[in-house]
């Protein structure tokens, strides 16, 4: 049966995985029997995907990046170069925690930046925005821009990863899409 997906002739495909159509597999790269991968995600160069990982369609893994036992990403979502997930709140060489991972959940549309770390078991919302080099060791909300370590929220982002900036009404518009956004109680809303 011929695959749907193209794998580099360095990947290393466990069986037993899902692979969706269109995505592409680079150069060292090691997928782990039990994950599923959603179509047309891109996985970069030295991406491993560890069992029962999860990537919806359209997510772009960048170069240097594992995804452990216990991620869940949805559709549309990007993966920084190297950045990190953990999968074990308190791991110790002596004392064995497998099977004691604990779930992220990466929403629809949220990025995370290069070098950025999730500490396991904090969600990030959908469209939320996680800075280059953030220590995320809390939930993130949707929308929300991210930064520093730990991670602290200076702002909000649009689905096409403007800033923005909200008037007196509490509505902003992306510079780019001309879509607008309400922001009440804390929680960002896109409006029609």
């Amino acid at each position: 049966m011929a695959k749907d997906y193209f794998a580099h002739e360095t990947a290393v495909i466990d069986k037993g995985c899902v692979i969706g159509q269109g995505t592409r597999i680079w150069h060292f790269s090691h997928i782990m029997s039990g994950c599923t991968i959603g179509e047309n995600c891109n996985l970069g160069q030295n991406v491993v995907v560890s069992p029962k990982v999860v990537l919806g369609n359209n997510v772009k893994v960048q170069n240097n990046v594992s995804i452990y036992t216990g991620v869940i990403c949805e559709d549309d979502v990007f993966l920084g170069p190297s950045m990190v997930f953990t999968n074990v709140i308190n791991p110790r060489s002596a004392v064995n925690r497998r099977g004691h991972y604990a779930q992220t959940i990466v929403k629809r549309g949220a990025t995370i930046g290069a070098n950025a770390t999730i500490v396991c078991g904090h969600n990030i919302g959908e469209y939320a925005f996680v800075g280059a080099g953030a220590v995320v060791t809390r939930e993130v909300l949707p929308y929300a821009l991210v930064i520093g370590n730990p991670a602290r929220q200076i702002g909000w982002m649009s689905e096409y990863g403007h800033r923005l900036h909200f008037d007196e009404d509490n509505i902003a518009i992306c510079p780019e899409s001309h879509e607008k956004y309400k922001l009440e109680n804390n929680q960002v809303f896109k409006i029609s």
